[in-house]
């Protein structure tokens, strides 16, 4: 059984709702159960110069015994189900699931890379992840709550009530 982080990001639709069919979709994988679930955060769309609806966010820990590449093919399944397109790069999202942290694993491969790229940068996906898990261990960057400092300056608001 693998230890697994995913983040969630939506800000088309409704994002409260897409998180609660994701939370679903991810614990009806085969192998696969949802341990915990962050609340939910309001954060700016980050690096474009077009307006943008504010995302939600969150990280979902799962236990899985499917490997990492079985894993995302499966997250990009759920996105596509839920109406997710990829006509741009920072483009609005009905959904976005990114596997954040495989057990320890360092994985470069075409089209999966963990630990996830610059999520050491992003309170977006580092609150969350803290607070379900701040003891989870980004490889070359330490525990997730020690990261915490670096992203203080970051605008992010957690939500009450949506978890």
């Amino acid at each position: 059984m693998s230890r697994a982080f995913v983040a969630f990001g939506a800000n088309l639709g409704d994002p409260v709702a897409s998180f609660g069919h994701a939370c679903a979709a991810l614990d009806a994988l085969p192998g696969t159960r949802l341990l915990r679930r962050s609340s939910l955060y309001r954060s700016a769309a980050l690096g474009t110069a077009d307006e943008q609806p504010d995302y939600l966010n969150a990280v979902v820990e799962l236990h899985t015994t499917l490997a990492a590449a079985a894993l995302l093919a499966h997250l990009l399944d759920i996105e596509r189900e839920a109406g997710r397109t990829r006509e741009a790069q920072r483009a609005p999202r009905t959904l976005d699931l990114d596997l954040l942290l495989y057990d320890d694993e360092v994985i470069r491969e075409p089209g999966l890379e963990v630990p996830h790229p610059r999520m050491h940068e992003r309170a977006f996906v580092l609150l969350p992840l803290a607070e379900i898990a701040p003891d989870a261990c980004l490889p070359g960057h330490g525990a997730a709550a020690t990261l915490l400092p670096q992203v203080a300056g970051q605008a992010i608001v957690r939500l009450t009530g949506d978890s």
